[in-house]
């Protein structure tokens, strides 16, 4: 008797199967899935840049308003890739139990949740690119390496999706995710030197802003707009590195055992 084998597909087709899975969801939707993480930055780019940019002028050699735009190019994935791997991660997990579907089929959970962080990362690129198009409308980021932040952005979107995973496999209800957004994700937003210069800040602040992931990011971003580079840019790239090698390999570690149990 003759027993056919099961072909299993590819590493790189199983993760396509997932990254895509998520793509064709959020594009059913896509303007009001868009919009509003789209439309956050330019209100904070008109409402404080415009407004303050009178009266503060310059911060490091630059106008205000470009060096605010500078910095809000990769918020938006931080908060979109964040958003993404926790409520949407637990929703699927919780409550619309998508991933017992994909785990019955060819996948394991390190195709699952590596395809989703990629998935974050993928958004953090187009909504960086978003931003960058209009702000590059409006003139305020001349430098023209600056059309490589997006892929600044795409990092970002891998950071706090590995590390909103390993939230997600820690929370016990959706409403502790509470705790990531407003005990970290919102401080982190106003002190990684995106509204004001870090060079300015008490020692204590410095040192306390290089431990928080988006400060590397906005820094890569900067660099990239106004043609500042340095050696700190290579810590900042090898952080990324690392940051995302850690907490993935942590975020899919957890949530292999939970997809499991």
């Amino acid at each position: 008797m003759r027993i056919n084998k099961v072909r299993v597909p590819s590493f790189i087709w199983r993760i396509w199967s997932v990254w895509y899975r998520h793509y064709s969801v959020y594009f059913k939707n896509l303007l009001t899935n868009a919009f509003p993480p789209f439309l956050d930055p330019l209100i904070f780019l008109v409402g404080i840049g415009v407004g303050l940019g009178i009266f503060i002028g310059k911060m490091e050699g630059v106008s205000y308003i470009e060096f605010l735009a500078s910095g809000l190019l990769v918020s938006t994935a931080m908060f979109t890739s964040a958003f993404e791997c926790s409520f949407g991660t637990f929703i699927r997990l919780e409550f619309d139990k998508v991933y017992d579907g994909m785990i019955a089929a060819p996948l394991s959970a390190g195709d699952i949740f590596l395809g989703e962080i990629l998935w974050a990362g993928a958004k953090g690129f187009f909504f960086t690119m978003s931003v960058l198009i209009i702000v590059k409308i409006f003139g305020y980021i001349p430098g023209p390496m600056s059309y490589f932040t997006p892929f600044v952005g795409m990092i970002t979107g891998l950071m706090f999706a590995s590390l909103s995973l390993v939230i997600t496999s820690i929370v016990k209800t959706i409403d502790q995710f509470n705790f990531l957004f407003t005990g970290f994700i919102s401080p982190m937003f106003f002190f990684s030197g995106i509204f004001f210069s870090l060079q300015g800040m008490p020692p204590a602040i410095k040192v306390l802003a290089e431990f928080l992931p988006l400060t590397h990011s906005v820094r890569l971003a900067r660099a990239l707009c106004f043609g500042r580079y340095s050696i700190v840019n290579i810590a900042d790239l090898l952080y990324a590195a690392v940051f995302i090698t850690l907490f993935g390999y942590l975020s899919i570690l957890r949530l292999k055992r939970k997809i499991i149990d």
